[in-house]
């Protein structure tokens, strides 16, 4: 057990020493602590490093956000939302595009003013002690723009001229894959290429705190796990994120909590499966039938929630599934009808959205 960075306790175990189970904690200094684990390393003997941050007050929050309002003419682009993040957390806010979520990043770099509310970020105010504030944030904004000319060196040394403390280069173009590239334009580079540079100028004066704006957003699925591998390696050396995103599995796999916004508010917020379980809304059941039948008959199933139809298919929310789907058969065996295609999937944060929204992340 050591001291980490910003008071993140750094706990290393061995498989032998774990419960099984997610979530434990320990007593020390007189505070509880939270600590998260990867329960697939159970049974290997690889040593594991967890992060643990506190979660008795909002004292040693990184981030401290409270009723922040901003206006752009007639639009609304935050409506009085608030929340915290705590030390050593990846914290997610998720929502479709114009939810805010730019707009709050910009707010907490001290790029915007906002109208109203209070923003606090490492103890100081973005607005007034930007200079100082930026010795301590790194940030990733949603399109980085360089010169074409310049090449992937010369960006990190511009860039750690900025900081009266920087890593070393070298270090950088090694860890983000990009020593071949090192005297390559900015012109040259790949769309995954030019994102991992990004995130290395936003880690040259090792940050305590990371701002990643829509990290993923264009790139295919496998250069969004080679981004996902980098995040989570900023999470176990201890450093705070903030991740904004609108793609529902990137939250879920990469964020401790998650805030979903839309239209400017905060419409609820929690980790990951808190806020699924607590929805109620139990495995999704996708079903196409050789005829036509109203929703409202599937609807008086065992164990179907809800259901609704569109596009000739039929959508059901059922807590169990089990029972839904026996009772499913024996209802289209009782009319004559036959099943056509079924697909049962958990719920996901897409399914929280809707549910508090009423309408899809995309739409």
């Amino acid at each position: 057990m050591s001291p980490g960075r910003n008071g993140v306790l750094m706990i290393t175990a061995h498989y032998n020493t774990l419960p099984h189970s997610e979530q434990i904690s320990c007593q020390t200094i007189g505070r509880i602590v939270s600590f998260r684990f990867d329960p697939d390393c159970l049974g290997s003997r690889r040593p594991l490093s967890l992060a643990c941050f506190m979660s008795n007050d909002n004292k040693g929050a990184v981030v401290q956000v409270e009723g922040l309002c901003k206006r752009y003419g007639d639009i609304e682009a935050l409506r009085g939302i608030t929340f915290q993040i705590l030390p050593g957390e990846v914290f997610g806010l998720l929502g479709p595009n114009g939810a805010g979520k730019t707009t709050t990043i910009e707010i907490l770099e001290g790029l915007r003013q906002p109208d109203s509310g209070s923003v606090m970020v490492c103890g100081m105010a973005p607005a007034q002690e930007s200079a100082a504030l930026k010795e301590r944030i790194g940030a990733q904004l949603q399109a980085t723009v360089l010169p074409d000319k310049i090449r992937v060196e010369e960006a990190l040394e511009l860039f750690a001229s900025f900081y009266q403390h920087s890593v070393s280069i070298e270090m950088l173009l090694e860890r983000f894959g990009l020593t071949e590239k090192r005297r390559s334009f900015f012109e040259k580079l790949s769309g995954g290429q030019k994102q991992r540079l990004a995130l290395a100028l936003a880690l040259v004066n090792d940050p305590e705190l990371v701002l990643l704006d829509e990290p993923t957003v264009g790139l295919d699925a496998q250069l969004r796990r080679d981004i996902y591998a980098l995040i989570e390696q900023f999470r176990a050396e201890g450093r705070t994120i903030l991740l904004t995103t609108h793609y529902i599995e990137e939250a879920e796999r990469l964020c401790d909590r998650v805030a979903i916004l839309d239209r400017g508010q905060v419409i609820t917020l929690g980790t990951p499966r808190d806020l699924v379980q607590s929805s109620g809304q139990g495995a999704r059941l996708e079903v196409r039938l050789a005829k036509p039948v109203l929703p409202s008959r599937l609807m008086q199933l065992d164990a179907v929630v809800d259901c609704r139809e569109a596009e000739g298919r039929y959508f059901l929310h059922a807590q169990p599934p089990a029972p839904a789907v026996a009772a499913l058969v024996r209802f289209l065996e009782a009319e004559g009808n036959a099943l056509l295609d079924l697909h049962i999937t958990q719920p996901t944060l897409e399914d929280v959205f809707v549910q508090m929204t009423g309408h899809r992340m995309g739409d």
